[in-house]
């Protein structure tokens, strides 16, 4: 009698046609250079967001830096809305990535709340740093939570392509 497992096997990210479909388009492509030089601009940028916060200068150069990056978020967004309806069906929400895409909302948000108060001057500089860091702090969360899921990924393509035990009759 073999023992009981004492946990059900995770479920793989992809369908093998899911996965066909990923490999197949050109926006898996497009995510995969947005997302390093979207991080990129957010790593500049957070040490310049941080420059301004401690010593009080360089608010147009962190300025010109949020706004960078907030537009390769809005790009990233967009194309990855595209590449989940080629890959899932749908264009955002798909089950495999709905966790992520909740929080790139909220990313979005912040970022576009962080806008409204530049372009209106409801915020003041000091405040528009402050939800810059806000919307970078819940940003690095969903990079996480991207990154996870490229890992799990992976290892649902070791396992689809490892060679089956089979056993003698």
């Amino acid at each position: 009698m073999q023992p009981k497992p004492t946990h059900s096997p995770r479920k793989q990210l992809y369908t093998p046609a899911e996965r066909a479909r990923r490999d197949a388009t050109r926006w898996t492509l497009v995510q995969g250079i947005l997302a390093p030089v979207q991080f990129l601009a957010f790593a500049v940028s957070l040490v310049l967001v941080l420059r301004f916060v401690w010593t009080g200068d360089g608010y147009t150069a962190a300025t010109v830096s949020i706004l960078i990056k907030t537009a390769l978020l809005y790009g990233i967004m967009v194309t990855g809305a595209i590449w989940e309806k080629v890959v899932f069906g749908q264009y955002l929400f798909a089950p495999a990535f709905f966790w992520e895409d909740v929080i790139s909302f909220v990313v979005i948000a912040l970022h576009t709340f962080y806008l409204y108060g530049l372009i209106t001057g409801a915020l003041s500089p000091a405040a528009q740093m402050t939800v810059a860091l806000a919307a970078y702090a819940t940003y690095v969360v969903n990079a996480g939570q991207f990154l996870w899921k490229l890992r799990m990924a992976r290892l649902d393509a070791g396992v689809a392509a490892a060679p089956t035990k089979g056993v003698a009759a």
